[in-house]
C-alpha cells in the first residue's frame, strides 16, 4: 500500500481519540510524524484543488524553470498539516473552524522531501462562549530548511 493510499480522509475516524480543549497546553510541542512527499501526493493534491500549472506535473517543463525541477504548490501545507500529525492531534477534531491564518513561504517542497513539522499552541482563550486556540506551525525539509511557517487561529468544538 502506497503512502498516499494510507492517508486517512475520514475526519470522523478516531474522533474519540482527539485531544479536547482541556488537553491543549499552550507552549507544549505537538506530537508530529515525518512524511515523505511523493509526486503522486502532489498530483492528487493539485487535482483536488484544481491546480494545473505544469511546474507541478511536467518534469521537462519544470527543469527549465528557476526551480530546476518539479515542486509542490505553496498551499501543500494543507495536506502536510494532516500528513505530519497523528490521529489523536487536536487540530484534526471534527467541528474545528479555521478563524484565520497567515503563512510565509521560504522554499518549495519537492517530490522526495521528508517533511517534518514543529507545531504548538501559543494561546487558548474563550471569547463570546467560543473556544479559540492560536497556534504556530513550521515545516522543514530533510536538510532542516524551512519550507513554510504559519500562525493560525481556530475555533474549537464545545
Amino acid at each position: 500500500m502506497g503512502q498516499t493510499e494510507r492517508f486517512e480522509t475520514d475526519f470522523w475516524k478516531h474522533a474519540d481519540l482527539r485531544k479536547v480543549w482541556d488537553d491543549i497546553v499552550p507552549g507544549e510541542p505537538r506530537k508530529t510524524i515525518p512524511y515523505t512527499l511523493t509526486r503522486e501526493a502532489i498530483e492528487l493534491y493539485c487535482a483536488s484543488v484544481g491546480e494545473d500549472h505544469p511546474i507541478y506535473f511536467d518534469e521537462e517543463y519544470a527543469k527549465r524553470t528557476i526551480y530546476g525541477g518539479l515542486i509542490a504548490p505553496p498551499s501543500i501545507h494543507i495536506l502536510l498539516m494532516f500528513a505530519c500529525t497523528p490521529a489523536d492531534d487536536w487540530m484534526r477534531s471534527p467541528g474545528t473552524v479555521n478563524a484565520g491564518q497567515s503563512w510565509s513561504y521560504n522554499i518549495p517542497a519537492r517530490p522526495g522531501d521528508v517533511i517534518t513539522l514543529q507545531a504548538r499552541a501559543l494561546d487558548k482563550f474563550i471569547r463570546r462562549e467560543r473556544l479559540f486556540v492560536v497556534h504556530d506551525n513550521v515545516f522543514f525539509n530533510q536538510q532542516g530548511q524551512v519550507i513554510c511557517s504559519g500562525r493560525g487561529w481556530t475555533i474549537r468544538p464545545q
